[in-house]
């Protein structure tokens, strides 16, 4: 093979443009009809009203459709090694193919763009689905810790602050280390946590629906059916359809996540519920004989969902660091996996003077965890204005 050829500076940066037009023109439609139609979009139609809040959907739109159109933006396979592209400069050209190593090439001879684009359907698949079942945790616990008080309220509150009293790191260095990974205690704890959906809205359906049968079984029938065969996939691996399903380090990083963060949104939660039921609405719903269940599902959660929903976008912006940091130290995923931080590992060790291989990833991470903040800032300004 001959020396390897670059294209110039100003083709790179047309190359990375057209690489994600699929991704500007899912913006371009999804942004279109938000803003024609956010009168009508309740409070997600209410962030196009500010700057802040245009930049953070945008941004964070940008890496959902970056994330689902992978395989179309990437020109490599992530895991693909070309020996003469290794530590390649920025638009290094391979020889054979013509195809362009758009950032160049890291340690293994991969392509850093390529990776990169892969790494946001890792940091998407599994930060704002833990941060959901965190939610879900967090609040079906934190409900009767704020609204009965007393040993409830005590025995909950000390399990949490057990929790939290750990260093976050230590924490998850303790749960992702490989040994913990081949003991049962990682498909321990998802099979205790990934019960807390199917039981909560299996409640919420029947304090709302108990006097209407023929709904209730079908809402019933339904949380069931579909909760258990999620249930069964990610827990046991046994999908009989073989479409759910989770790689043993992923979920081992998933129950990790909502573990740590599940204590934090208990707090939340207990804190809005000790005030909320203080509240006239409450009262009024007591006095008409309403279960204790009922108005913590149907009074307090609606009126509490504003700091929720803000500190739900935080809380996946910080998982998305979490993330980060374990794959910079080789914790929990696959050594060869392209999440961000293990690619900003992989790149670290690397000296060069023109576009280090580590600024992609690092981009990528900080404008994604950007991207969520201003879209948090948005909606606590919403929540104010309510």
């Amino acid at each position: 093979m001959g020396a390897i050829e670059y294209v110039s500076g100003f083709q790179i940066v047309l190359g990375v443009l057209a690489r994600f037009w699929t991704v500007w023109l899912a913006l371009a439609i999804v942004l279109g009809i938000s803003i024609v139609f956010k009168k009508r979009l309740g409070l997600y139609g209410q962030l196009f009203d500010s700057g802040v809040g245009v930049a953070g959907v945008a941004i964070c739109l940008f890496w959902l459709f970056t994330s689902i159109l992978a395989s179309q933006i990437s020109p490599f396979n992530p895991l693909a090694q070309i020996p003469i592209m290794k530590d390649a400069l920025p638009g290094a050209i391979v020889p054979d193919s013509g195809g362009v190593y758009l950032f160049g090439g890291d340690k293994l001879a991969r392509d850093v763009f390529s990776r990169m684009v892969y790494g946001s359907q890792i940091v998407l698949a599994i930060a704002p689905l833990a941060t959901a079942f965190a939610l879900m945790v967090g609040i079906t616990l934190g409900l009767p810790a704020g609204y009965y008080g007393g040993k409830v309220d005590s025995i909950l509150s000390f399990l949490a602050n057990l929790v939290l009293a750990f260093p976050v790191i230590l924490l998850f260095y303790l749960l992702v280390t490989p040994g913990i990974m081949e003991t049962p205690i990682p498909y321990g704890m998802a099979g205790l946590f990934f019960i807390f959906p199917i039981i909560f809205f299996c409640v919420l359906f029947y304090t709302r629906f108990k006097n209407r049968p023929e709904r209730l079984y079908i809402l019933l029938g339904t949380t069931i059916l579909i909760g258990g065969w999620i249930y069964i996939g990610l827990v046991f691996d046994a999908d009989p359809f073989g479409i759910v399903s989770m790689d043993p380090n992923e979920l081992n990083i998933f129950v990790a996540v909502v573990f740590a963060s599940s204590p934090g949104v208990f707090r939340i939660v207990r804190g809005l519920t000790m005030d909320i039921k203080t509240r006239d609405y409450v009262a009024a719903a007591q006095t008409r004989g309403e279960s204790p269940w009922y108005i913590m599902l149907w009074e307090i959660l609606p009126n509490a969902r504003g700091p929720l929903i803000v500190d739900a976008c935080l809380r996946i912006g910080y998982t998305t660091i979490l993330l980060g940091t374990l794959g910079y130290f080789g914790l929990g995923l696959a050594p060869e996996s392209p999440d961000w931080g293990t690619a900003i590992k992989d790149a670290s060790r690397l000296l060069r003077s023109f576009i280090h291989p580590a600024l992609p990833p690092t981009i990528a991470l900080m404008s994604f965890v950007l991207g969520l903040n201003l879209l948090a800032d948005a909606l606590r300004e919403q929540s104010m204005k309510d």
